[in-house]
């Protein structure tokens, strides 16, 4: 029995993937009851050809079979079979179709029901979309006609069975600013792509996860792999200044600081073999005794290394395993990384003292999508998910567990706070409290050893501080000119982003009421 998949709809309902029944009309020339010319006249107003180059077609009476006209409506076949007309037949054909274009592409993937071949939730979700939840029962005569009888059901056996429709937890309208502005900044920037996730902390579910340059799912077999890849979960890359926030929270939870912590920045230091240095350091020289605000606000590398310093080896590994870094996410997609955490045996000083200013480890971005929304909701790191789970299904398929304590996750949340409205952030808003970090971090060289001068410009924060209801990171890979940084370049999009969101999720503002 042939199943028609069921369709795809967002959170709200709107369609974003549905099959759709079209028909081949042939005609076959040794039942002509009339002439090619004759018919050619009846058909033309319904295939949309013209009379002349029809009869040429119809008059292939050297063929058995002669191909009329594909993808033909079901209404205008209907229209076709008022005519009577016993020369032609017909042939159905499901194709899958994506009402909303290039939308939400690369979380939907695409299906060829001809092929049997699919990409993105179309390919996770096959079972359940395939799914009949009802038994059709019916008795055949020895012909194949079906025996009719007061348990047989005419609607059950004349149309093809149905799959269930599955709800995403995809927001259409976030999904859409999010691509809108993506897009913009790639332009802009002459940048080869760029990604964009929002999620909501404390449930886990992705409202969008934005690619672009995005693809048309109607027309897949147009684009690449390499351009219909959702490399915001195959790809990994050096975090950069955003995993700041991961190793200052690494220190809380083995008491090594706290929020009243002060740390002495002496502007540079020599890790291993590696000198390092603060990004001001030529401009600026060493600020001295630093607290955690200078330290995000001023985004300081040497503090960041001096915080990873007072863990030992096994301390930092095992609290970045709470993270959930080295290990896939879990999120319900297709092709996961489980990013890159070197073992604890290939660890040494060069590479615990990069880890903590962001390059020590390879991440992706819904890892550190996860691993941030887990400090925005109070300490709980929760299995991110585009599929909108009932209660019952959520307690098999989502995780939840502690990480971080409450209060350590709330001063942290403070500490980003206060370094934002201290800084000059283009991504601050007039009513919002933003807890939120930028990253600049040099793009791996495509052999495999050293740095190529190109960059990952990245942000990532949430909002309303106070609440946290959505958690964003927006990264654009390679991005050209001068000044490029994560704060000229992502932070923009950022608030280009976020100014849409309180909007759309109709926000309650918290900067001006008592915290």
């Amino acid at each position: 029995m042939y199943v028609l998949r069921g369709e795809i709809v967002d959170r709200y309902g709107f369609k974003l993937a549905a099959d759709k029944t079209t028909f081949i009309l042939y005609a076959h020339p040794n039942y002509y009851d009339r002439t090619p010319a004759e018919l050619a006249e009846i058909l033309s107003p319904y295939v949309k050809i013209p009379v002349g180059e029809l009869t040429k077609k119809l008059s292939q009476t050297n063929k058995k079979i002669i191909t009329v006209k594909k993808d033909l409506d079901r209404k205008t076949v209907r229209e076709i079979k008022k005519k009577g007309l016993r020369e032609l037949s017909y042939e159905v054909k499901n194709k899958r179709v994506y009402p909303q274009g290039t939308l939400a592409s690369h979380v939907l993937g695409f299906y060829n029901p001809n092929a049997d071949t699919a990409g993105g939730i179309e390919y996770k979700a096959r079972d359940y979309l395939e799914y009949i939840d009802k038994t059709i029962t019916y008795e055949k005569a020895p012909n194949g006609d079906i025996i009719y009888n007061i348990s047989v059901n005419p609607a059950d056996v004349s149309a093809p069975a149905k799959g269930k429709t599955l709800t995403l937890t995809i927001d259409s309208a976030v999904q859409h600013v999010c691509e809108k502005y993506l897009l913009k900044a790639i332009q802009k920037f002459k940048a080869p792509r760029a990604a964009a996730i929002v999620m909501d902390p404390k449930t886990g579910e992705i409202l969008a996860m934005a690619v672009a340059p995005t693809y048309d799912p109607n027309e897949y077999n147009k684009y690449s792999m390499q351009e219909m890849k959702n490399w915001a979960i195959t790809d990994v890359f050096p975090p950069g200044s955003t995993f700041k926030i991961i190793t200052v929270a690494c220190g809380f939870m083995n008491k090594k600081i706290n929020k009243n912590s002060r740390i002495q920045d002496t502007g540079k230091m020599k890790v291993g073999w590696w000198d390092i240095s603060n990004y001001d350091y030529k401009s600026k020289g060493a600020p001295g005794l630093i607290d955690l605000v200078y330290l995000f606000e001023h985004s300081s590398n040497i503090g960041s290394i001096k915080i990873a310093q007072m863990m030992s080896d096994r301390e930092f590994y095992d609290s970045l395993k709470l993270f959930n870094f080295g290990e896939k996410t879990g999120i319900d997609l297709p092709g996961e990384s489980a990013g890159l955490l070197p073992a604890i045996k290939h660890w040494d000083i060069a590479t615990h003292g990069a880890m903590g200013y962001g390059y020590g480890a390879s991440t992706t971005v819904i890892q550190m999508v996860a691993a941030v929304s887990a400090i925005a909701n109070n300490g709980v790191w929760v299995t991110p998910h585009v599929v909108k789970y009932s209660p019952e299904e959520a307690e098999h398929k989502i995780v939840r567990r502690r990480v971080l304590e409450e209060q350590d996750a709330k001063d942290i949340t403070k500490l980003l706070v206060k370094a934002m409205e201290n800084s000059k952030s283009t991504a601050k808003m007039d009513d919002f409290y933003i807890a939120a970090k930028t990253g600049t971090s040099r793009k791996p060289n495509s052999h495999g050893t050293g740095y190529s001068n190109k960059l990952y410009t990245s942000m990532i924060g949430y909002f309303p501080a106070t609440d946290p209801r959505a958690v964003l990171y927006v990264i654009v890979d390679s991005p050209s000119g001068e000044g490029i940084w994560g704060s000229t370049v992502a932070a923009p999009v950022f608030k280009e982003i976020s100014t849409e969101l309180v909007r759309i999720l109709n926000l309650n503002p918290d900067k001006h009421t008592k915290k």
